[in-house]
């Protein structure tokens, strides 16, 4: 399954972080490396494992590496950083990915997550936003978190929804 919603995310068109001229923020592979970005940094805590991990699906992901992948990372982080809100890359990401590629999305992020073995309040709240903007039920989320919480033994930290 996961080798299924990389392949998704390689068929991305490619934009501003890789030579396209349309605006970053409407580049996937930049709405997507954004969302990654702002999940790992949710909780305020920029731990090596997330950013490794961050590093290793965006590079799977698009086959990059080198300095295409620290581009990618960086035109992430800028569109993060200037944006007002989730909603210009989940829109993006919607309007590109089926159903299925979504909730893929969905368990890279928790997967970025659980990299450090720790699952703060803010990192659970802001993948609940970005599941509910992409149109992630309730219940893919949760087995999704679950899935990669299994994947990370120990992770500690409460979930808000209950589980």
């Amino acid at each position: 399954m996961f080798e299924r919603i990389l392949a998704y995310l390689k068929e991305l068109p490619a934009g501003g972080a890789t030579g396209g001229r349309r605006k970053a923020g409407d580049d996937p592979r930049v709405a997507a490396a954004a969302l990654i970005y702002h999940v790992m940094d949710a909780d305020g805590v920029r731990q090596d494992a997330e950013w490794e991990r961050m590093k290793e699906v965006l590079g799977e992901s698009y086959g990059v590496s080198g300095a295409a992948l620290d581009r990618l990372v960086e035109a992430g982080a800028e569109a993060d950083q200037d944006a007002v809100d989730l909603y210009a890359f989940t829109s993006v990401l919607k309007r590109h990915l089926d159903q299925a590629a979504r909730i893929g999305f969905i368990r890279i992020l928790w997967e970025v997550v659980f990299a450090d073995g720790e699952l703060h309040e803010m990192e659970d709240h802001t993948l609940w936003r970005i599941a509910e903007l992409m149109g992630v039920d309730r219940r893919e989320r949760v087995l999704a978190r679950q899935e990669s919480r299994r994947r990370a033994p120990g992770a500690p930290g409460a979930s808000t929804d209950g589980e």
